[in-house]
């Protein structure tokens, strides 16, 4: 679980640095934005890779269950799921009313996808991966409110947005409820 360990710091950690303002000014001043840039998603890229790797070497070597999750959990997260599709979708910077009720979308997204995990699966593992992502998007947006990042406006009526962002947001949910055994190796339902 070690190379896992080492991905999710990498790639919170490097995500967490944003949230320090001055640090963040500071290298860019000292570096230049694109060679900061370049570093951040180099890492971003690494660390992610090093939790996929992780992850497979630690599902290889056998799952640490440590409890099991009750089936009504298993089936919530289905739905949930969709709407962690629809916020991420929402990330289209068009003005939409569902945009401006979350506020912060993609933070939203990774909140709904990771309780949802953390609901399904009772390993450690899984336990360690989603609950690291789900603790990193609750201080990320504490962090954004601080610093007064207020997120998308909010808007009295839907827009074209929305409607683009329910279609596109569903169209790549049903894909996912096919391709996660693909992908992720773990089927959606009969699991």
């Amino acid at each position: 679980m070690l190379v896992l360990v080492l991905g999710i710091i990498v790639l919170l950690g490097v995500h967490t640095l944003t949230t320090f303002r001055e640090t963040r000014t500071g290298l860019i001043e000292r570096f230049g934005v694109r060679p900061y840039k370049a570093a951040y998603a180099l890492a971003s890229v690494v660390g992610f890779a090093l939790i996929v790797w992780g992850f497979s070497l630690y599902r290889a070597e056998g799952l640490i269950h440590v409890w099991t999750p009750p089936t009504w959990t298993r089936h919530l997260t289905i739905p949930l799921m969709w709407f962690a599709f629809v916020a991420l979708a929402c990330m289209n910077p068009a003005p939409g009313r569902i945009r401006g009720w979350l506020r912060h979308p993609m933070l939203v997204s990774i909140k709904i996808w990771a309780l949802a995990h953390l609901l399904a699966n009772g390993d450690a593992g899984g336990m360690l991966l989603f609950g690291s992502f789900l603790a990193w998007a609750v201080f990320d947006r504490i962090a954004v409110k601080k610093r007064g990042d207020l997120g998308a406006p909010r808007i009295s009526s839907f827009t074209r947005a929305d409607g683009v962002a329910l279609g596109v947001g569903t169209l790549a949910y049903v894909a996912m409820l096919y391709l996660h055994p693909v992908l992720i190796g773990v089927p959606v339902i009969g699991h």
